[in-house]
């Protein structure tokens, strides 16, 4: 089993903007957030299938506790809470489907994978999908 612990950087993104097209945020709500997630600092803490993670920005942190098979509640990258459950997809990568609680939109999700010394953070929301690539820091 992959050891996401530690305290990772962006090294790069991709389709950050169109992910938040595809939820509905409005032009200015989607260029604060595209510069304050310019440069987020994720720190990871896990004991076996249990995570804890935390994502800072200049605007807004969020933290996650979950177990791998196990719901629990979470919000989207645009904020609506949710259910999720994170299932290993591989031994290397965890798969998160989100439900909204309420209201309508577009079917969201999210993965992590380590690949050497790389973690791929993937959003989802219906087709679009927004790539976050991620090294560890020292």
């Amino acid at each position: 089993m992959a050891n996401f612990s530690g305290t990772w950087k962006m090294k790069s993104s991709e389709n950050f903007d169109e992910l938040l097209k595809a939820l509905g945020v409005n032009a200015m709500l989607r260029k604060v957030a595209g510069a304050a997630a310019s440069k987020p600092h994720v720190e990871i803490k896990q004991s076996g299938d249990h995570f804890y993670i935390k994502t800072s920005t200049t605007v807004r942190t969020t933290e996650i506790n979950f177990i791998i098979g196990e719901e629990f509640n979470e919000e989207t990258v645009d904020g609506r809470k949710c259910k999720s459950l994170a299932t290993w997809e591989t031994e290397n990568k965890i798969y998160c489907n989100q439900t909204l609680l309420s209201g309508n939109g577009p079917k969201t999700f999210w993965s992590r994978e380590l690949k050497g010394d790389e973690l791929i953070l993937i959003f989802g929301a219906d087709d679009v999908v927004c790539t976050r690539i991620y090294i560890r820091a020292q």
